[in-house]
């Protein structure tokens, strides 16, 4: 099958310090890639850094075979690879319509096996936002914000997502709903590149995973051979 996403000796340096070390990973069409690993590991910094929002980022991360560094993060994103950041960053003081519109990008006409997402569908999958549409994101929950984030992205139309902890202080039945969401989207056939610290959600949706330890990839290979392999359980899945 076609790769989606592709990473090459992807380094990443902040001043004088080096982040990341020729990380490298692959990700395809309707697969869920988790990237793991201990906090600062680098898990973070290798999502900004293939959206293209680090300056002192080299390497080769190709997109559908669109080579993406040194491309504008807003040019990456119009060619479908969209974005759930960590802290969400939606617009508090816009409505749940308004920040759904904001992320709006038009159908990709060139592109056969582009998604077309609309606030119908957006409906369907996010029930709550819908009965939600004019309500301000400060007044929303923890939890309606991740599923506005997400929602806001796929109103972009990618062919990829990139989510970063999306699950960081959720409670468990939101996760749940979280987890739903992931599927649907899997089954759909977008490629998804997941940060995630939650195993339940993990597990319930991860076919592959990238160990990331110090800014080095340590492991890449079927997630359920990670997990059940004690010895690396215990060093790389343990909090």
């Amino acid at each position: 099958m076609t790769l989606m996403l592709e990473v090459e000796r992807l380094c990443v340096h902040h001043g004088r310090a080096q982040l990341l070390f020729d990380v490298g990973f692959s990700a395809r069409p309707g697969e869920v890639l988790l990237l793991v690993g201990r906090n600062g590991a680098g898990k973070s910094t290798t999502l900004k850094a293939i959206m293209g929002l680090l300056r002192e980022a080299s390497g080769s991360v190709r997109f559908a075979t669109r080579q993406l560094m040194g491309l504008a993060p807003h040019a990456i994103a119009r060619l479908g690879l969209g974005y759930v950041p960590e802290d969400r960053r939606i617009f508090t003081g816009l409505s749940v319509a308004e920040n759904l519109e904001v992320g709006r990008i038009a159908t990709r006409a060139n592109v056969s096996d582009a998604p077309h997402w609309n606030l119908a569908r957006i409906r369907t999958l996010f029930p709550r936002l819908g009965e939600m549409l004019d309500r301000p994101g400060a007044q929303m929950s923890g939890g309606e914000q991740q599923m506005l984030a997400i929602a806001r992205t796929l109103m972009g139309n990618p062919r990829a997502i990139l989510l970063d902890e999306p699950s960081e202080g959720l409670a468990p039945i939101v996760v749940d709903h979280l987890i739903d969401v992931l599927l649907a989207l899997k089954r759909e056939g977008l490629c998804i590149v997941l940060s995630e610290q939650n195993l339940t959600l993990a597990g319930a949706i991860a076919d592959r995973a990238v160990v990331i330890e110090r800014g080095v990839v340590r492991y890449e290979g079927d997630f359920r051979v990670l997990s059940g392999d004690t010895t690396l359980a215990a060093r790389y899945l343990a909090a």
